[in-house]
C-alpha cells in the first residue's frame, strides 16, 4: 500500500492511510501475531493525525504476543524522475530504531534507504541482528542493485538482511511502472522459511571488530559524520 502512489494515482488511495498505532491493519496484524506466535513487520501508509495529517511510508513492528513495539518511518525520500516521493510522503523522523523481540533485535530499512551505506551502518551501530528491507523496485531502475546491496550490507555490518520486493497482485489503471506506460510487474507469491542463528552476528562482530578497532572506528565516524543521525528522533 505505501507504494501505490507511484502509479500516479494519488487519489483515492490516500483514503487508506491510517494510524500506525491503532489503525485497522495494525489491529488485524496484532491478532495474527499473537495467534501464530510470530513477529510481524507491517508496512502501511501512515496518516499522523497528531501532526497535521502528514503521510509517511511506515513499517509497524508487532511482537509475537500482539503488542505494538513501535514504528520505523522511511528516512530517505527519492527525488528521481517520476519517483518524486516528496509530493506525497514526509521524510521519516524516527531515526534508526532497533526493536528487541523474542527472536532477536530487528530493524527496518525501508525501500530507497538501501541505496545509502550509512543507513545500513547506523542500524548495525544501534545493535540490529536482522535488518529487513521492504521495497518496491522495477527492472532497469534499481532492481539489479537490490539483492546486491542487501548482501553487501550483511557482510559489511555483521548482521542478517532480509530483502522483500513486490510480492502480490497489482491491479491499477496505470500499472506500477512509475507512470511511464510500460508493462507492470508480474504477479508473484512467495513464502520463504529460513532458520538463522543470530548468535552468528555476535560471533562475527567479535572476530572482525576487536575492542581497539571498534573504538577507533567509532571515533572516526563521530568525527566525520552527523552524530544526531545515530539517535532515534521523536516528533
Amino acid at each position: 500500500m505505501p507504494f501505490a502512489f507511484c502509479t500516479r494515482e494519488k487519489l483515492p488511495w490516500t483514503q487508506f492511510a491510517e494510524s500506525a498505532e491503532d489503525g485497522p491493519t495494525t489491529r488485524f496484524c496484532q491478532q495474527l501475531a499473537k495467534k501464530h506466535n510470530m513477529v510481524i513487520i507491517s508496512p502501511i501508509l501512515e496518516r499522523d493525525s497528531v501532526h497535521g495529517d502528514i503521510l509517511a511510508n511506515t513499517a509497524v513492528v508487532i511482537s509475537n504476543d500482539g503488542v505494538v513495539l513501535g514504528k520505523s518511518r522511511k528516512n530517505h525520500i527519492p527525488r528521481v524522475g517520476d519517483f518524486n516521493e516528496s509530493t506525497y510522503y514526509m521524510e521519516g523522523n524516527t531515526g534508526h530504531r532497533v526493536f528487541q523481540t523474542q527472536f532477536g533485535r530487528i530493524a527496518i530499512n525501508i525501500c530507497f534507504g538501501r541505496h545509502h551505506p550509512l543507513n545500513w551502518l547506523m542500524y548495525g551501530i544501534n545493535g540490529a541482528e536482522i535488518v529487513f528491507n521492504p521495497s518496491a523496485t522495477v527492472g532497469a531502475l534499481s532492481e539489479p542493485m537490490w539483492p546486491i546491496e542487501a548482501r553487501n550490507a550483511a557482510i559489511a555490518n555483521s548482521y542478517f538482511t532480509a530483502a522483500i520486493n513486490r510480492v502480490g497482485t497489482e491491479h491499477y489503471e496505470h500499472e506500477f511502472t512509475s507512470g511511464d506506460g510500460k508493462p507492470g510487474y508480474p504477479t508473484l507469491y512467495c513464502i520463504l522459511h529460513i532458520h538463522i542463528n543470530v548468535c552468528e552476528c555476535r560471533k562475527q562482530f567479535d572476530i572482525w571488530k576487536a575492542p581497539y578497532w571498534t573504538l577507533r572506528y567509532l571515533s572516526l565516524m563521530w568525527e566525520n559524520k552527523d552524530i544526531t543521525l545515530l539517535l532515534p528522533k521523536f516528533l
